[in-house]
């Protein structure tokens, strides 16, 4: 499958199809056990440079123990040169996220957030989203919309969304691709 570019792309597939394993696949997590994985014509695995241009959002995002947004945003600013200190700012203001607070102590739609603020403003130009939407409000999710389709729009950014739902994408992709588990 070729996903085209500044496009938002959605997965849809059925719990446990597939999708969150070929998001890893594709972002270099995992190795696949055949073929190989080219994102730009180059292989993802054990490739940092490609990396670079990826940032993947998993179902249930990670955040360094102990960690606060601020220390997040520190970080990300090592492996991303052009992440968006300035959006990250306005977008914890938006969200109402506190960002000295401990992210271990936000609620499953905050670590949500915080993880889909970091995807944006990232400025990588593949973000990939394992079920994005997942603990979010109604309001929480129709501001992310927004945010990724002017990522899309102003930065060039290609978005790729799994999700289980189809209504959850249908008004929001520009494409989508069905993965099934036989």
């Amino acid at each position: 499958v070729t996903i085209k570019e500044n496009t938002v792309f959605g997965l849809i597939g059925t719990n446990g199809a597939g999708k969150s394993t070929l998001m890893r696949m594709m972002t270099g997590v995992m190795k696949p056990d055949e073929g190989y994985i080219l994102v730009d014509g180059r292989p993802v695995f054990d490739n940092a440079d490609v990396k670079r241009d990826l940032f993947f959002i998993s179902d249930e995002p990670y955040f360094f123990a102990n960690s606060t947004a601020s220390d997040m945003q520190k970080y990300l600013n090592t492996v991303y040169p052009d992440f968006d200190n300035e959006q990250f700012e306005q977008m914890l203001d938006n969200f109402g996220l506190p960002k000295k607070r401990k992210v271990s102590t936000y609620s499953k739609g905050m670590k949500k957030q915080l993880a889909l603020i970091c995807g944006i403003c990232s400025k990588a130009k593949y973000l990939l989203c394992d079920e994005a939407f997942d603990g979010l409000d109604p309001l929480a999710r129709l501001s992310f919309k927004r945010s990724i389709n002017e990522a899309v729009e102003q930065h060039g950014m290609s978005v790729l969304i799994s999700s289980h739902s189809l209504r959850e994408l249908e008004d929001f992709c520009d494409c989508y691709a069905l993965i099934d588990q036989k």
